[in-house]
């Protein structure tokens, strides 16, 4: 099955339609929130997700702790820097998969932002965003094979080649 997803046209066919898919629906989410009405502001569903985090059924404890604590200490002070980096990283993910450029690198930035969404207590779209994204990062190059990818991963190959063997990184075999 992997090899099918990773070599195979006619998957590259179905992957280029998940990808267009989940790349329109990243790409809309972040344009809605830079050229809103209104500024995108994250403070609301920054205090929202500390006040009301996800807790176990049965005891009521917060299930992500942590990530409560990086959102109340982190995130919230700096709510500046979230409000520019969530939309221009939606928008950014989109484009990328909309285009085909980069397209394992913008998905494992959109299923980051998934997981960090999910944490936060919002389920909407997320699980399926992610399971549309699991399949695309398990296809790797394929799935940017109808799309930029297909030219820039040769060079972006030779590129990484040539300081492998500049800085002697291959391993030696003996």
């Amino acid at each position: 099955m992997m090899k099918w997803l990773r070599e195979n046209n006619y998957a590259a066919i179905l992957l280029t339609i998940i990808r267009l898919y989940v790349g329109w629906e990243w790409m809309i989410a972040g344009w809605h929130k830079i050229a809103g009405e209104k500024a995108f502001d994250a403070t609301g569903f920054l205090k929202g997700a500390i006040a009301k985090p996800v807790l176990e059924t049965g005891t009521n404890d917060m299930i992500y702790a942590n990530y409560v604590g990086f959102l109340k200490n982190f995130a919230l002070p700096h709510a500046g820097w979230f409000n520019v980096i969530v939309p221009w990283g939606e928008l950014l993910v989109g484009l990328g998969l909309l285009i085909g450029a980069l397209t394992t690198t913008a998905m494992f930035f959109g299923v980051l932002m998934n997981v960090m969404y999910m944490f936060a207590g919002t389920v909407s779209t997320n699980p399926w965003l992610m399971l549309l994204g699991f399949i695309i990062l398990a296809a790797g190059a394929n799935a940017g094979k109808f799309g930029v990818d297909h030219v820039i991963l040769p060079y972006l190959h030779k590129w990484f080649d040539k300081i492998v063997d500049r800085f002697h990184l291959k391993p030696k075999y003996r």
